[in-house]
């Protein structure tokens, strides 16, 4: 069962589950996808812990993945994932939650799966929070922490880059906001790979390049043939949004355990776009 499965990350997900032959289940929050013929879908809140019973004693699954991403609101954020991992334990099901490198400050640049998290916002505080709390109420889960999540022109990022090209959107890209960013299908498929052993804590699952804002953006424009010289720039330090400046998830230890490579972001956006595959 994907919770989020309406979300970026959680459509992947799902595909990929059904390319495997695994039955699926999936969660919305607000509004059901329009294609709804890839899962068995349940409308859920993870904040109404008397639903997300009823969703998991009916589905009973023995696997579930939370790629469910909300802003910094406590109740959903950080309680959210910790009421999901006792229905979890209570049901007996594998579970799988993915976390954000906005737990760190960015004041140590490299994190490793042994750094503790120091969060510097209140989205941030919520994933760190909830981190915590799920391992304590199911310590046999898996928290994967990830970074910006990139893929096939789909993601907000990319979305972003093409309309600061075309001029129709507001804005700058970041100069000195560094972050690790990992493909939307490499990440889906560490996190099923990670499902199916017997792994359990923290692991890091981003890329092994380290890139500006701006410099993922020059590349995404060469990629799809835009005009990089109209992407506009500026430094986060200069603007009023909260948030750490320059923070490189380190997977080394996770790649180790997987046959799954995290491919770079140059790696990825040197080459035209090509048809997303049908496999994993």
């Amino acid at each position: 069962m994907i919770i989020g499965g309406s979300g970026f990350l959680g459509a992947e997900l799902i595909r990929q589950a059904r390319a495997a032959g695994h039955p699926t289940a999936a969660t919305y929050h607000a509004t059901k996808p329009d294609d709804a013929s890839q899962a068995l879908w349940y409308r859920l809140d993870l904040r109404d812990a008397g639903r997300l019973d009823a969703v998991m004693a009916e589905v009973s699954p023995h696997l579930v993945i939370n790629a469910s991403s909300h802003k910094a609101d406590w109740a959903v954020a950080a309680e959210g994932p910790i009421r999901l991992a006792m229905a979890a334990a209570k049901h007996g099901s594998r579970l799988v939650h993915v976390s954000s490198d906005a737990v760190f400050s960015g004041a140590q640049v490299h994190y490793d799966e042994t750094c503790l998290p120091d969060p510097v916002t209140p989205y941030g505080a919520a994933k760190a929070a909830a981190e915590t709390g799920v391992l304590t109420v199911h310590p046999k889960a898996v928290v994967a922490r990830t970074s910006l999540i990139i893929g096939h022109g789909r993601s907000v990022h990319e979305h972003t880059v093409h309309e600061l090209a075309a001029g129709t959107r507001d804005g700058v890209l970041f100069t000195d906001d560094i972050r690790c960013p990992v493909l939307v299908e490499d990440l889906a498929a560490a996190l099923l790979e990670l499902a199916s052993c017997d792994a359990s804590g923290i692991h890091h699952l981003a890329g092994p390049d380290a890139l500006s804002r701006h410099e993922l953006g020059i590349l995404i424009a060469r990629r799809d043939g835009l005009d990089a010289s109209r992407l506009p720039t500026g430094l986060r330090a200069h603007s009023t949004l909260p948030g750490a400046l320059d923070v490189r998830l380190d997977s080394q230890a996770t790649q180790r355990k997987l046959t799954t490579t995290l491919r770079g972001a140059r790696q990825l956006c040197t080459a035209p776009m090509t048809a997303r595959p049908v496999g994993p």
